[in-house]
């Protein structure tokens, strides 16, 4: 949501400037320089990434535009979740957790969260690290190697779309260029035409280097740090959930290892210890 607010402000700050200057906004709307600035992006763009990667971009800037991403409710619905899941390990022996990580959807535990139940990444991230302690094939002093080998990989692969955003941004202006390059010849194949033909011609040949500029440096540049936040943020979920597997897999009891867990968490999404403490025993 803020993404949007953001753009309308850009947008609103340059034509109410335009406007007070006493230019008329649609002077600005020329097709032949939006179809040149806007398709060679297009172009770039669709040339420079791997297909998984376009797919990738496409869905993380749905997800800006909606303001999605790990929000503080949903960092507690995860302590909550793995006290809950711990304490029955723990009672029951680890086997007892064997029927909610084959079917995840169906856990009585699980299901009460949709923040992570509905998020297949995240039961992926639990499902895949939980199984082999729960089938005995690995140690629990190893399973933080696995997970921080897990995270890294995920780190990696969400700078896919930052980095394509970011070419887009830093290509624009030279794209506007080169619109406004297209523009100049033909405003010189109308210069028998008289002052009034060329000065149309050379003010739409220079709403492409506008529009170059305007939406690297207004929206675009923007919007790849705004997908790099919230990657971060995203990264800090799994780190979260991974503090609290590593502790209870070491034996820490299910409270100290949802108390590593919190304070895994950034600042503004950390519950107080006696806050937390509440959040626990009202799991119970």
């Amino acid at each position: 949501m803020l993404v949007i607010i953001g753009s309308i402000i850009v947008l609103a700050a340059t034509l109410g400037g335009f406007m007070i200057a006493g230019g008329q906004p649609m002077v600005l709307v020329h097709v032949s320089e939006i179809t040149v600035v806007v398709g060679i992006t297009l172009g770039l763009v669709v040339t420079a990434s791997p297909k998984e990667v376009l797919v990738a971009t496409i869905k993380d800037v749905l997800a800006a535009l909606k303001g999605s991403g790990p929000q503080r409710s949903d960092f507690i619905d995860l302590l909550k979740m793995l006290f809950e899941l711990f304490t029955l390990g723990r009672r029951n022996g680890l086997i007892a957790l064997d029927d909610h990580v084959e079917t995840p959807s169906e856990s009585p535990i699980m299901s009460k969260y949709p923040s992570f139940v509905n998020n297949g990444d995240r039961v992926e991230f639990l499902v895949n690290n939980l199984r082999p302690l729960i089938d005995g094939k690995i140690k629990p002093d190893q399973i933080g190697a696995l997970m921080h080998a897990e995270i890294h990989n995920k780190e990696h692969e969400s700078h896919g779309p930052i980095q394509l955003i970011h070419l887009a941004a830093d290509s624009l202006p030279g794209i506007g260029i080169c619109a406004a390059v297209l523009g100049i010849i033909i405003t010189m194949g109308v210069i028998d035409q008289g002052a009034g033909a060329v000065g149309h011609k050379v003010a739409a040949a220079l709403t492409g280097t506008f529009m170059g500029v305007w939406l690297s440096y207004g929206f675009l540049n923007p919007l790849s740090e705004r997908l790099h936040f919230q990657a971060q943020k995203e990264l800090v979920y799994y780190k979260v959930l991974s503090e609290a597997l590593s502790g209870f897999a070491k034996g820490l009891a299910p409270a100290m290892a949802i108390e590593v867990a919190r304070r895994a968490l950034p600042k503004d999404a950390r519950p107080g210890a006696s806050e937390l403490e509440a959040i626990l025993k009202e799991t119970k």
